[in-house]
């Protein structure tokens, strides 16, 4: 009897990963130490006819200690041994430990492969900078194996670092399995019950007719589509939001006419209209000579917009090529009904491209993915800052890696149901990132600031401006609580080789096959962290990416391009090269036929889905401990916070702004 009364009595609970391949039936062990150095023997983890260790399932398991003296355990070793002949990997997420006796939860988070015969050793709550870490060889080979799997490779097309191969870990787990060919097949063939009997649409009315919940409701953007109004509201709660600026002077090349738009300003001369910070431009130069699928031509529009008495952004003056000619005049709100509708289809046409390409696709999932392999590459599974951003890793590079076929490859979506297809969208990814600053475009505030956009008094009704900063100071509160906890001297970054090679990785021009390529730039002091502050506001605006700038770009597009007289990705004919009179039959004539309508509607309707959980909400949670947790709750909080702020503005908006809600805000990009 006193030699049970002396043991030690835990509960071990062990979660294996989600996926495929990730559970095993071989033989796994503990073995923990206390505080004092006292370490338990190896303690087999085992329930009697239990098939324990499947991918996705938590098991618990009694275990006991002999010494009644042991501690609270605060080492731990995990071991896996074979009991077959074949290698049976497994994958283990975490290990947590219940003590009887003190009720105290102690947690081991892992996330990583366990191999036969070489035990993992880690801390409790496991979050150690390299320099302070007593496993430095277990840390060394693991990143080396990291290194050996997460391998990039040059995209030529888009000038940008992708994976070569997709690891095994980062697939989508059983419970998000991601097919998008096959649901986009069963959608379109539910939808098409409806039946087809021509190719084209004859009316605007057949189109609208088109339109039946539950699966394609009548986008938002079919309501007033025609109106300048909804027009300009387009550039501010959009999908593409940030395009607009302040005009500060007329480009040489944009042939306003003062006498034609002065009469748009309220009594205002365009030089006042500047002066008074009234006038905003958007310049899409970027597509300029863009070579497209099929020898297709498209514009690179320039736009100039107004705000008027009444708050409101309106547009006064398109031109839809760069270089003015007798065939491309600048179209006014004054002109022919159609004709300008028309013109702003056009503008449209061009913006989609820039959007999907640039602000969708580029700079989020593309930037997104050179951050994820960098953290990778250079970041140990026990590095703060990889803990602290893992979270908004899930399911980035499964998605770029199964996702973008359909995007980028030629005879895919992109080729069938945009102008510029895969050809136009690579080269104007590749032309974005060429001068692409994580420090301007990177950065919500200064991107915000260097368009003249910042001040709610100078440019009213933007709601992405209003959201998203709400949203990026939560984040930067959360994330500085964390940073200056494990960098409470500045001795401790500069002694952090990993967080350094993390930085230096992305900022390097590397080599591939002997050819030096474009790097990220922007980076902090050319890649090199100084201070704890430098830290804290580039893992911000990288959980920013990871986040909300994806949610801002992405989810709205059915609502925005799932009605294609209101932001088309597709234009037959010419755009207008001058200013007779059109009729609402020549914009159905160039609007795209009853097909490719469909599967815009079908492959947008997809990427509106959420399929993930919402910020701070985490899949899988990475980082442990009592500084993370008082962190975490106070950004939970604060979200809470937000998203109510969010609900009242929404109450006198006069279009509710719902893509940065919290709620609708996920982790990553998933989708």
């Amino acid at each position: 009897m006193g030699n049970k009364s002396s043991k030690r009595n835990f509960t071990v609970y062990v979660k294996t990963g989600d996926r495929l391949g990730m559970g095993t039936d071989d033989t796994i062990s503990v073995v923990l130490q206390d505080e004092n150095g006292l370490r338990s023997g190896k303690c087999q983890l085992d329930n009697l006819l239990s098939n324990d260790f499947e991918s996705g399932r938590l098991d618990s398991f009694q275990i006991a200690i002999e010494d009644g003296n042991f501690g609270d355990p605060v080492y731990m070793e995990l071991r896996r041994d074979k009991c077959g002949l074949l290698d049976d990997e497994w994958y283990c997420e975490f290990v947590r430990v219940l003590s009887e006796k003190t009720n105290h939860v102690h947690m081991f988070p892992i996330h990583r492969w366990v191999r036969a015969g070489c035990p993992i050793k880690v801390k409790e709550d496991d979050a150690v900078l390299p320099q302070d870490d007593e496993n430095v060889i277990q840390r060394q080979e693991e990143l080396q194996r990291k290194r050996d799997m997460y391998v990039p490779a040059f995209n030529e097309a888009t000038g940008t670092i992708l994976m070569a191969s997709l690891p095994k870990d980062e697939n989508f787990s059983f419970s998000d399995k991601f097919d998008l060919m096959a649901l986009l097949m069963r959608l379109k063939l539910e939808h098409k019950l409806i039946g087809f009997t021509s190719e084209r649409w004859e009316s605007l009315e057949d189109l609208e007719n088109v339109y039946k919940p539950p699966h394609f409701p009548k986008p938002s953007s079919m309501e007033n589509w025609k109106s300048d109004k909804e027009f300009g509201n387009q550039r501010l709660s959009g999908c593409n939001p940030a395009m607009i600026r302040l005009c500060t002077k007329i480009p040489p090349n944009f042939a306003v006419d003062d006498k034609d738009v002065e009469p748009l300003l309220e009594g205002l001369t365009v030089s006042e209209a500047i002066k008074k910070k009234r006038l905003f431009i958007i310049d899409l130069k970027l597509l300029k000579d863009l070579p497209c699928a099929d020898e297709r031509k498209i514009t690179a529009p320039i736009a100039l917009f107004f705000v008027n008495k009444d708050k409101y952004l309106m547009p006064v003056a398109i031109q839809l090529n760069q270089d003015p000619a007798p065939n491309n005049p600048v179209f006014y709100p004054t002109d022919p009904e159609y004709t300008w509708i028309l013109a702003k289809c056009y503008f449209n046409l061009g913006d989609a491209a820039v959007h999907e390409s640039v602000s969708h696709i580029g700079s989020t999932h593309l930037i997104g993915e050179i951050i994820c392999i960098a953290a990778h590459r250079s970041l140990s599974p026990s590095h703060p800052i990889f803990r602290l951003l893992a979270p908004h890793f899930l399911y980035l590079l499964a998605i770029n890696y199964k996702g973008l076929t359909p995007l980028l490859a030629t005879g895919e979506f992109t080729y069938i149901n945009m102008t510029i297809g895969a050809v136009g969208m690579a080269d104007v990814i590749k032309r974005s990132y060429s001068t692409w600053r994580f420090d301007v475009e990177g950065s919500l505030p200064t991107d915000l600031l260097v368009r003249g956009v910042s001040d709610p008094e100078v440019l009213p009704n933007y709601h992405y401006r209003d959201d998203a900063l709400l949203l990026r100071g939560a984040i930067y509160d959360y994330v500085k609580e964390v940073v200056d906890h494990h960098y409470d001297v500045p001795g401790k970054i500069a002694a952090d080789h990993e967080l350094q090679e993390w930085i230096r990785f992305m900022g390097t021009k590397p080599k591939f096959d002997g050819e030096v390529i474009g790097h990220m730039k922007g980076l902090p002091n050319d890649g090199h962290f100084e201070t704890a502050e430098e830290i804290t506001t580039f893992v911000t605006d990288c959980i920013f990416i990871f986040s909300a700038a994806h949610a801002a770009a992405n989810f709205g597009q059915y609502d925005n391009y799932g009605f294609p007289p209101a932001y088309p990705l597709w234009m037959n004919g010419s755009p207008p090269q001058d200013k007779t009179p059109l009729t609402e039959a020549d914009i159905v004539k160039n609007l795209p036929n009853k097909d490719q309508t469909l599967n815009t509607m079908v492959f947008t309707k997809i990427l509106s889905t959420r399929g993930s959980k919402p910020l701070g909400d985490f899949e899988v949670q990475y980082m442990h401990g009592a500084t993370y947790q008082k962190a975490l709750k106070k950004f939970r909080a604060e979200l809470k916070r937000i998203g109510d702020i969010i609900d009242k503005r929404n109450e006198t908006r006069e279009e509710k702004y719902l893509w940065l809600h919290p709620r609708e805000v996920p982790n990553s990009i998933a989708i």
